[in-house]
């Protein structure tokens, strides 16, 4: 199974080296010196890790066989995959790999069927659910604690706990001032 692990920014310095927006929460085990990618485009790869470091707080990496800032330009917004075994789980006890959570059952505590996680959107400040609700509309669940109150890989069911209004229109409205 394939699972894409970054996406590479700009070039830095002029040996070759690269920026690198990391889209794995395992990047030491991925993204170390030795590892082979396929990318995306597939004719910028495979590309071979010659090492990486942190610079400011950015990873930087350099491959084999790319040794200046033109060559290092050359591969800007490729994305780098990582080919994992699907049976393999994250390290975390509460982690997951979008894989495991695709097409699972969403479900609330009391059992009312929201509909099927069709994709998974990672953003800066958390991950969302896209789940496609049976009448064919979509709902976007976060992926908290607080709302998501249940991974059940076995039963390939995800149970949440919405907050008024984030699954229907019953919003409650609280006001600190008093009706006249």
């Amino acid at each position: 199974m394939q699972l894409v692990v970054a996406r590479i920014g700009r070039a830095h310095g002029i040996k070759g080296e690269v920026t690198v927006e990391v889209r794995t929460d395992e990047p030491e085990l991925r993204l170390g010196p030795g590892a082979v990618l396929t990318t995306d485009p597939a004719g910028a790869g495979p590309l071979t890790i010659e090492t990486g470091r942190v610079h400011s707080g950015r990873l930087l990496l350099r491959f084999e066989g790319v040794s200046d800032r033109s060559g290092a330009e050359a591969l800007r917004n490729t994305l780098l995959i990582a080919e994992i075994d699907p049976e393999e789980l994250p390290e975390g006890e509460d982690e997951y790999y979008d894989h495991q959570l695709m097409d699972l059952d969403v479900v609330t505590v009391d059992g009312t069927e929201v509909g099927r996680i069709t994709e998974i959107s990672h953003l800066p400040s958390q991950d969302l659910f896209i789940v496609e609700r049976p009448d064919g509309s979509e709902v976007m669940i976060p992926f908290v604690e607080d709302i998501v109150t249940e991974i059940d890989l076995e039963d390939q069911k995800a149970v949440i706990n919405p907050p008024p209004g984030l699954i229907d229109d019953r919003a409650e409205i609280a006001s600190s001032r008093e009706e006249p």
